[in-house]
């Protein structure tokens, strides 16, 4: 099996997971690179993404997995070969041979950044700051079964929180495998919690994976 790092920016960030699946599949073809199928009785062709990204998140840590027909390839030019058939804001950024297992990824380093129009109320970086070092913060999160309450903080390995002109950026390591944390739901413990700070507008970039020592997952 092989791997890419790919980064999902700009105007692509509105591409769904099924999308973004269809525009790789689509690249390969295209690049020359026949993708192997899985068996059974509807065959796929053989790619995944390792941590689906939410629509509107951006991410410059992607995984993606994928096997091919051929074992002649120069994996040294895959992403030239990809990023030739790719479109604005999907960049492969490197490819690998014999990936580590995803089992071995747990954590990921993001940032959201909450947006003020009118600039950052007074008080609202220390209230911020403040509610991150409750013992428990539950909010709601979205499931197959429907909307659950989940405390987050036990999946927050470390965050900070700093002010940047009409801003203010939580920067954190947070679980992403077992359990999982959407990083937007750091915004909602600030909106359920803290109403008076609620943002007019909130934004979220995956920066890096990691395993349990922290160590760069590739």
């Amino acid at each position: 099996m092989l791997r890419i790092l790919f980064e999902k920016t700009g105007r692509a960030v509105w591409i769904s997971h099924l999308d973004l699946m269809r525009l790789f599949q689509r690249a390969f073809q295209r690049a020359g690179l026949p993708l192997t199928h899985t068996q059974g009785y509807n065959p796929r062709p053989s790619v995944s993404i390792a941590l689906p990204l939410s629509v509107g998140i951006e991410s410059r840590c992607e995984l993606l997995d994928f096997a091919l027909e051929t074992d002649d390839v120069d994996v040294t030019k895959l992403p030239q070969m990809l990023n030739e058939k790719l479109i604005p804001g999907v960049r492969v950024l490197a490819a690998y041979v014999d990936g580590r297992k995803l089992k071995d990824l747990t954590h990921m380093a993001v940032t959201v950044t909450l947006t003020y129009d009118a600039g950052v109320p007074d008080g609202a970086e220390d209230a911020i700051s403040a509610l991150f070092r409750r013992e428990s913060l539950v909010v709601p999160k979205k499931g197959k079964n429907g909307i659950i309450d989940q405390d987050i903080v036990p999946m927050i390995r470390r965050i900070t929180v700093a002010g940047e002109g009409r801003c203010i950026v939580l920067t954190a390591l947070i679980c992403c495998q077992n359990p999982t944390l959407n990083p937007m739901q750091l915004a909602s413990a600030v909106e359920r919690y803290l109403p008076e700070f609620s943002p007019d507008d909130v934004t979220c970039q995956r920066l890096e994976v990691y395993d349990s020592s922290e160590v760069i997952f590739r």
